[in-house]
């Protein structure tokens, strides 16, 4: 297919048993909302021990029985983070990271400078990111992946892609290419794809096309460019 055409969203998501943790970025059809997916995966107990927990300027994850917590780092944190007139989505605490840089007057890159993939050898799980900037009633979006430069973890090799909104159009971008093990980065630019105007036929198409077995949480988003106002749902599989 040509780089200009969209995508099924549900087929990238019902072939692949293991994307990992996946961000899609995008507009609605008619060009008055943005569009926002995050959902995390896992194949082990303490990866599906969670679930998304609303908070006042996003998302956080959350153990679902706290009792079988083993270790937080890399799965406890804030997904996404309002600041200003920015949305920030990440797979990790660099969420924070960002966020900390943009209210200091710094950038979403300067901020992923400082950071590089995760530290879970012998996958190197790359950290993706985003960012939507909202102004004058209409906006623009950002994605990032830092990820490993080679199979021992020596060096780290950071993208970063800009977009303008256009009509019924987003961009996925994921943890992993497929299931493996170890299991191997997303190669390649974002994939663009299409996007619904309803939230609940985009809640629906993510959650429904996301493996049984390794889903675990959804969050979606749908933000009025004018307005401001947000329309969230959150799914749990616990």
């Amino acid at each position: 297919m040509f780089y200009w055409e969209k995508d099924s969203l549900a087929r990238l998501l019902s072939e692949n048993a293991y994307p990992g943790r996946g961000i899609v970025l995008g507009c609605t059809p008619s060009g008055d909302k943005s569009a926002v997916a995050y959902f995390i995966m896992g194949r082990s107990e303490n990866s599906r021990n969670r679930i998304f927990s609303a908070t006042d300027d996003g998302i956080r994850t959350e153990a679902f029985d706290p009792s079988k917590m083993v270790d937080p780092s890399l799965i406890i944190y804030h997904p996404v983070r309002k600041i200003d007139n920015k949305l920030i989505v990440t797979n990790g605490d660099q969420t924070d990271t960002i966020r900390d840089h943009i209210a200091a007057g710094s950038t979403f890159e300067n901020a992923l400078d400082t950071r590089c993939f995760e530290p879970d050898a012998p996958n190197y799980t790359p950290r993706i990111s985003g960012i939507i900037t909202y102004e004058d009633g209409s906006f623009g979006y950002k994605l990032s992946i830092l990820k490993s430069a080679d199979p021992s973890g020596s060096a780290c090799s950071r993208y970063t892609y800009s977009y303008a909104p256009e009509k019924g159009a987003g961009h996925f971008i994921h943890t992993y290419k497929c299931d493996g093990n170890p299991i191997p980065s997303f190669e390649g630019e974002p994939e663009k794809v299409a996007i619904p105007e309803d939230i609940e036929e985009f809640a629906n198409l993510v959650w429904e096309n996301l493996n049984n077995d390794n889903k675990v949480s959804l969050y979606i988003c749908y933000t009025d460019c004018k307005t401001g106002e947000q329309d969230v749902r959150i799914i749990n599989k616990h």
